[in-house]
């Protein structure tokens, strides 16, 4: 259940031209004016979210009331234009639901209509759209994947500020969802694998209205790291250099709340976005 539109991805360009899809750029739109978008399809994502009543427990765990620590966007993202819950693809791995509750940052009140993006790389240390780039991460590869001790053509772009040009027409592990009346969004993916020079992480941006809002990354216990990555095909990797503790990121503020579940993993965290910007 959820917002789960495989396949409608459109650029914020071609969507201005009239294509019979929707993308990221018309979910902020409209989400800036509460409102839902109908495709000339006639389909329609609702600007709701669905969330187990279950996870109450969890996020009364990871409760704040101080504004989240932003970071870079990092090298790897772009409006990868993917409306949907489940963002796994094919991809192998650890199963992880990932609950997000956006509130404000003032007012500790939940924060409706908001689109969160979600993007992090596979258990090979890949991201999608930037398989080249990043399969310069270092560590011993699962069987097929590219070697990499030395970065191939592609080496990763300097910085973090501007957003990534593919260089592949692969998406997976990126998506995106708007949050509900309680200011929660939840993906499906995997616990995501690892890169030389960081530790485990997934990147979030939180857009409010039209505006980038809060772009920050959230983090796993090392404990829950090592018990996941010596399972298959994390396994397949050695040589992790970099753990929480030697990131120039981490804050145990990004660490989330993390409960085991039958099929995998649950990750429940509050972000705390500043929509007016004057760092409260």
């Amino acid at each position: 259940m959820g917002n789960d539109h495989e396949g409608q991805r459109v650029s914020r360009r071609r969507l201005l031209a009239g294509v019979s899809s929707v993308g990221l750029g018309a979910l902020v739109t409209a989400c800036a004016g509460k409102s839902p978008v109908t495709t000339t399809t006639g389909e329609t994502v609702a600007l709701q979210a669905v969330t187990d009543a279950d996870l109450t427990a969890l996020f009364a765990g990871a409760r704040t009331c101080t504004l989240t620590a932003a970071t870079t966007q990092g090298p790897y993202y772009f409006d990868a234009d993917k409306i949907r819950s489940d963002i796994r693809e094919d991809k192998q791995g650890v199963k992880l639901r990932l609950a997000l509750q956006v509130q404000d940052s003032e007012t500790c009140e939940p924060i409706p209509h908001a689109v969160v993006e979600i993007w992090h790389c596979d258990a090979g240390g890949l991201y999608s759209g930037a398989e080249a780039a990043s399969a310069g991460g270092g560590g011993t590869p699962p069987t097929g994947e590219p070697p990499t001790g030395t970065p191939p053509t592609g080496t990763p772009p300097a910085g973090g500020g501007a957003d990534l040009v593919p260089t592949d027409d692969k998406r997976y592990l990126r998506g995106a969802q708007v949050t509900n009346q309680r200011g929660i969004v939840e993906f499906t993916t995997i616990w995501p694998g690892w890169y030389r020079g960081r530790t485990v992480h997934v990147h979030v941006m939180v857009h409010v209205g039209n505006e980038k809002t809060l772009t920050t990354q959230l983090m796993f216990d090392e404990a829950l790291n090592a018990e996941v990555l010596a399972k298959q095909p994390y396994a397949q990797r050695t040589g992790r250099d970099t753990f929480n503790d030697g990131d120039s990121i981490y804050r145990p503020s990004m660490l989330l709340k993390v409960t085991k579940a039958q099929d995998g993993y649950v990750g429940c965290i509050v972000l705390n976005a500043d929509p007016d910007h004057d760092g409260v």
